[in-house]
């Protein structure tokens, strides 16, 4: 009699769907795939971190207990430990229903089922009924600029700029050759970035370009428009960029046009690396 072979049901990463050896090479491992890893399959974890030359315990802050097996600082490392990815549609809507109408939280399924394909619909409903939606942690914590408010003062308005930046933009000039001076080249870019399956954020930079226009109010009006959070981020290179849940590079784009008056040849879009006209 034939043996019988039992098929091996291979393991793919819960975050970006790939085998959990091919994760280090994505752009979502540190922020998803190793904790999920971490948490789901710990033995298989441990193997990778073994391969890698990394002991298992790497990827926490500190062990759970220090020589003098003191366990305060563990306690308090795990209450630091923010949220790994961004909420769900079910946990947006049950947030906002805690917010404002916790009786109706245990009408959540119901509503997702009714709405399914119209989310945007349902919560842009919701934000005009109560108010505006609740912060994902997730994206606060990520993204969250501290300075959102700090473009009404210099100081704001000074953060991140050169030395030379700062002088340039401290003089106060009048007449034509002020304006030659401060006069600067109107370019929005917006970019796509996937944070997990199916999960998305847009990034908008260069609105600080646009003459007249502050970005908390840019980001104000894409989080009445798309019903869902909108933060103004400080970038490495000095400059400022406003951060958006969810996939809205068309609509974003459309909208900088029409209320914001950017020429149209002055938006676009980075698809792949390329930067692209948006086309309207």
């Amino acid at each position: 009699m034939a043996d019988i072979i039992t098929p091996v049901e291979p393991l793919y990463c819960g975050a970006c769907g790939m085998p959990p050896e091919y994760c280090e090479f994505g752009p979502d491992f540190e922020t998803h795939c190793n904790p999920w890893l971490l948490k789901s399959h710990p033995d298989v974890h441990a193997k990778l971190k073994a391969l890698r030359g990394k002991p298992a315990s790497s990827d926490k802050k500190k062990d759970a207990f220090d020589e003098d097996g003191d366990d305060a600082a563990a306690a308090s490392d795990s209450e630091d430990d923010g949220p790994t990815e961004p909420w769900t549609t079910e946990e947006r809507l049950t947030a906002f229903y805690e917010q404002y109408q916790p009786d109706k939280v245990g009408d959540v399924p119901k509503l997702l089922e009714k709405y399914d394909g119209k989310y945007d619909k349902l919560f842009t409903a919701l934000v005009k009924k109560y108010g505006p939606e609740p912060e994902d942690p997730y994206i606060t914590a990520n993204y969250a600029s501290d300075s959102d408010d700090s473009d009404d003062d210099g100081e704001g308005k000074m953060s991140g700029l050169s030395l030379e930046e700062k002088k340039a933009r401290s003089k106060k000039r009048r007449g034509v050759g002020a304006k030659k001076v401060n006069k600067v080249d109107t370019r929005v870019i917006i970019q796509k970035i996937r944070r997990q399956r199916r999960k998305a954020v847009t990034i908008v930079v260069g609105m600080d370009t646009v003459p007249g226009v502050k970005l908390k109010d840019v980001s104000k009006e894409f989080r009445i428009k798309f019903a869902g959070s909108s933060s103004v981020k400080d970038t490495a290179g000095g400059g400022k960029e406003i951060v958006i849940q969810g996939d809205h590079t068309d609509a974003a784009a459309a909208l900088i046009i029409k209320k914001f008056k950017v020429p149209a040849d002055a938006v676009f879009l980075d698809i792949d690396g390329e930067f692209v006209p948006f086309a309207g």
